[in-house]
């Protein structure tokens, strides 16, 4: 196949392949597809990329089936640049979307945007409409007694910016983003500092043990769990009575839980490092950024700012209309929730609930006017690939996540293909109300076809013309 020459350097892009290392990975001409799908989530940048190329090669010529594009979407799912339980690259979830069907597929990471060139070129490149994420915890002082939607600690709540075109930021933002990995990094030394005494005489290096578990060096709790299960087994052939003694469990219940490994981390996790347990600390006003620092990243990259939603039991929460409000008027523009934790449950009541719960919260951001971003996440064992659109919990809901898909991508394609996305002096100008203005978007989305034909059709549209004009030449 021919090669385009570089990976769109529009907006201030980098081709991620000019990344890669020196050292080249070699695919056999017989390799099947489950070699290539193995080398699409190598650390090394290069084996991703020849292993995306020989797959988007036997993609034109015929050689792989794929199922037929589904009325799904899955806008949440971090990748190894964050944590991943899958382990998938960002190419790895280009090329899942691709091969199961998915209408939409967007990647979310913790405090960096490493991801975002490789993600949006592959998808480019295998005709996925895509978006790209970046997922922190901000304080927010007005809520400083009240629990939002981290558990335990009021004022302290997830936030999100959706709807990036590069993993560049500008340079007046740069040390915000900086700031990001350089607190998550000192919190994850703290911790490993705390449970080494604590589990000892099994240890961890965080530099050898957890940062070799990452490809660019963003480790997340989830990174140090591991870390830390692999010393034990590793330092007892039989970790469960270590094991049943810093955990304060029967040894019975020990090897039950190690024979389920997801079931186990959870334990593990909950009782070491979440509230309460000896490796965790509790948040104050300093531990994260302020929320309009965060807001400054975003909108500096003319990306989207986003609320993130848990499901409307908490304090904070229960004052939904408030805190929307609120964060409205420090310019969220759209509202992230993840289904499947709403209405998956065993216990009927509890599911009643939280139903409610997200029925409510959705008119609610439809009367704010915000397109809703929903996903299953993938960074925690048992997580679906994608939503189930077809329950009926989900039908009464189900056509505002996916018109909230289409509005990020069409967001996403004219400010990459044009730098006239939501944030643009140009929007602004032309569509000044929030209401018409998603309207746009929403509709430019489903207007463009996914990958290169969409893009291409983008750039040959005249600058000058007004949303109307663009709408009707779409």
């Amino acid at each position: 196949m021919t090669w385009h020459s570089g990976w769109r350097k529009a907006d201030r892009e980098l081709k991620w392949s000019f990344k890669c290392e020196s050292k080249k990975a070699v695919i056999m001409p017989a390799a099947s597809i489950q070699d290539l799908e193995d080398q699409l989530n190598d650390f090394a940048p290069n084996a991703r990329f020849q292993a995306l190329m020989e797959i988007v090669q036997r993609l034109e010529q015929g050689e792989l089936s794929i199922n037929p594009e589904q009325h799904v979407v899955n806008m949440h799912c971090h990748t190894f640049f964050s944590f991943n339980a899958y382990g998938y690259s960002p190419s790895a979830l280009a090329w899942l979307a691709k091969k199961q069907g998915f209408e939409l597929a967007g990647i979310v990471d913790f405090d960096v945007l490493d991801g975002a060139d490789e993600f949006l070129s592959a998808c480019e490149l295998l005709g996925v409409r895509g978006s790209v994420g970046i997922e922190t915890r901000v304080f927010i002082p007005e809520f400083a007694d009240r629990e939002i939607n981290s558990p335990g600690e009021p004022g302290v709540s997830y936030h999100m910016g959706i709807g990036f075109t590069s993993s560049l930021v500008p340079k007046r933002v740069a040390a915000i983003l900086d700031g990001l990995h350089q607190r998550a990094r000192q919190r994850n030394l703290g911790m490993v500092e705390r449970l080494n005494q604590y589990l000892n005489p099994v240890s961890i290096n965080y530099e050898q043990d957890v940062l070799s578990l990452t490809p660019a060096g963003n480790a997340t709790e989830r990174h140090i769990l591991k870390a830390y299960i692999h010393s034990a087994a590793r330092k007892y052939g039989d970790p469960s009575k270590f094991w049943s003694g810093k955990l304060e469990l029967p040894v019975q219940k020990v090897i039950a839980l190690l024979a389920d490994e997801p079931a186990f981390q959870n334990v593990v996790r909950s009782k070491l490092m979440k509230r309460g347990g000896i490796g965790y600390v509790q948040p104050g006003p300093d531990s994260f950024p302020q929320l309009e620092e965060y807001h400054k990243l975003i909108t500096a990259c003319g990306a989207l700012p986003c609320a993130a939603w848990l499901d409307g039991l908490s304090a904070g929460e229960q004052a939904m209309s408030e805190l929307l409000k609120l964060l409205v008027e420090k310019g969220v523009v759209v509202l992230n929730i993840i289904p499947d934790r709403n209405w998956n449950l065993s216990d009927p009541e509890i599911r009643r609930i939280k139903v409610g719960n997200l029925y409510q919260v959705v008119k609610l951001a439809q009367q704010n006017g915000l397109p809703i971003n929903v996903g299953t996440e993938m960074n925690s064992y048992g997580q679906k690939l994608v939503d189930d659109f077809d329950v009926p919990e989900l039908q009464p809901v189900r056509q505002a996540f996916i018109d909230g898909a289409y509005f990020i991508y069409g967001h996403t394609m004219m400010q990459r293909a044009l730098g006239k996305g939501y944030q643009s002096h140009w929007a602004r100008m032309h569509l000044p109300g929030r209401r018409e203005r998603n309207d746009f978007f929403t509709k430019v989305g489903y207007c463009l076809p996914p990958g290169k034909v969409g893009l291409t059709r983008l750039s040959q549209m005249k600058l000058s013309l007004t949303p109307d004009e663009f709408l009707a030449g779409l």
